[in-house]
């Protein structure tokens, strides 16, 4: 039987480990996005209408001082005068997208349509982010029951906006940005 000074001795060996820790930071990307466009579109076989769209998303991604995040979103892509369309997607985007003067996402995911006869498929996105969160995005989407869907949108994402802007810094400083303060960003 070993003695309760050796077990105390060897339980603190496994646990100094725990007791050290190196300075991190776990910051993530986030997205609302709110625009506005035009979205054509068709289901079954009537024709190809073209209407008024908005267009709502909320996401997270990993740290913004990657040079690629990685995240997911959801999108409410209401279609005027029809219904709403309800997205879940993978986001891939450049830090430039979120927190630069220029930058692309990708979406890709699948979406429901909870109007008229309904649908399910794949719906996606690539959009232009350029300062202050000023967003171009061309969406699209293929479902169930030859249900489609093209246009583009055109809005602000208020985090980007905010939290992780970088641009215009000498005009309108950034006091607590998401990212990294330490590196030396080309853009600022």
């Amino acid at each position: 039987m070993r003695s309760p000074i050796t077990c105390l001795v060897a339980l603190g060996a496994l646990l100094a480990p725990l007791a050290w820790s190196s300075p991190s930071r776990a910051d993530t990307s986030a997205w609302t996005f709110f625009g506005a466009g035009a979205v054509g579109w068709k289901q079954g076989d009537s024709d190809l209408v073209f209407d008024g769209a908005l267009s709502f998303d909320i996401g997270v991604g990993t740290t913004p001082d990657a040079p690629i995040i990685v995240g997911g979103l959801m999108r409410a892509t209401p279609i005027l005068d029809s219904g709403i369309d309800l997205a879940l997607l993978a986001r891939v985007a450049t830090r430039g997208f979120q927190a630069g003067p220029l930058g692309l996402a990708l979406d890709v995911g699948g979406y429901r349509r909870f109007w008229g006869p309904g649908s399910t498929g794949v719906a996606g996105a690539l959009t232009l982010g350029g300062p202050l969160g000023i967003s171009l995005s061309l969406q699209g989407s293929y479902g169930t029951d030859n249900a489609m869907s093209f246009g583009a949108v055109a809005g602000i994402d208020l985090l980007r906006l905010t939290v992780y802007r970088q641009s215009l810094l000498p005009l309108w400083p950034n006091p607590l940005p998401a990212q990294d303060r330490g590196r030396d960003v080309a853009w600022r």
